[in-house]
């Protein structure tokens, strides 16, 4: 089957539409592996026209790893590891509308993020992506040779600050979730597969860095959060009901577009276990 894979980019930073596959069907090791190659290549690939059940969307995004709970929000019934990523008709505030990477406060942040469009508004609703190795490696030789060195305290805290999951965290919420979660890890991490420098801090999660304050912190971070979405940087999805994302959450951030108020979005994600940053 993998003769049959089209890839195709879509923007000069980042992103492939891949065709010619049918994710309902159970794949060889070798038409997964060119998907994989393909992610790794791209940073974060997409396909269309894939409405596939929960246990095969499951199915499909264990072939990559292992799929592990989001730390605050409740799965969807009979699946605890396939959390919904929901926007009411009445609510103003997105879920994660803002540029991250997935909990990045964690010890072990995910690898890596599938997420399938069930319902769609008629328009908008769109996700941003950025590509972090590219975020880094324009800076300058003497920024690059300042971040290597510099550590990052995440906390799942100023998330709620920021308000992007409040509906769901308020209706949806696990009943082991920790209050707050809260880790370290170095602002340039290195590729566990690749080998390339990524940019790894957010504006969702990091709040300082070590053996620094927050004011200290500040001026350098905000400088960093707006070199992020460099619109060279980046590249669009527009979703349709059946369409897949599947980003490297370890050298990507994605913002999830927030202009449809009034119309209902309904996703379902996986998230795929990691290794500590390094």
């Amino acid at each position: 089957m993998t003769n049959s894979l089209r890839i195709r980019p879509i923007a000069g930073a980042l992103g492939a539409e891949i065709g010619g596959v049918d994710l309902a069907r159970e794949l060889d090791g070798n038409t997964i592996a060119a998907i994989r190659r393909a992610w790794l290549d791209h940073l974060v690939v997409f396909f269309r026209g894939q409405p596939l059940t929960p246990e095969r969307f499951l199915a499909f995004a264990r072939r990559f790893g292992e799929a592990v709970e989001y730390p605050f929000i409740k799965g969807i019934d009979g699946f605890p590891e396939i959390t919904p990523v929901v926007k009411l008709e009445h609510e103003r505030v997105n879920f994660g509308g803002l540029w991250h990477s997935d909990t990045a406060y964690l010890e072990r942040p995910p690898m890596g993020t599938m997420l399938i469009a069930r319902e769609v508004p008629p328009y908008g609703g769109d996700t941003l992506f950025a590509n972090m190795y590219l975020a880094y490696e324009s800076l300058s030789a003497g920024m690059r040779r300042l971040l290597d060195g510099l550590v990052a305290v995440n906390s799942s805290a100023k998330a709620d600050v920021t308000k992007t999951r409040e509906d769901r965290v308020r209706d949806g919420a696990r009943t082991d979730a920790q209050c707050e979660n809260e880790a370290r890890h170095p602002v340039v991490r290195t590729h566990p597969e690749t080998g390339g420098k990524a940019l790894y801090i957010n504006g969702a999660h990091t709040v300082r860095f070590k053996d620094m304050t927050e004011e200290e912190s500040a001026p350098l971070l905000q400088y960093l959060f707006a070199h992020q979405q460099r619109p060279e940087f980046t590249c669009r999805l527009q979703w349709e009901v059946g369409s897949i994302a599947f980003w490297d959450n370890r050298c990507t951030q994605h913002n999830p577009i927030n202009d449809y108020h009034g119309f209902r979005r309904v996703m379902h994600r996986v998230t795929l276990a990691g290794d500590r940053p390094r």
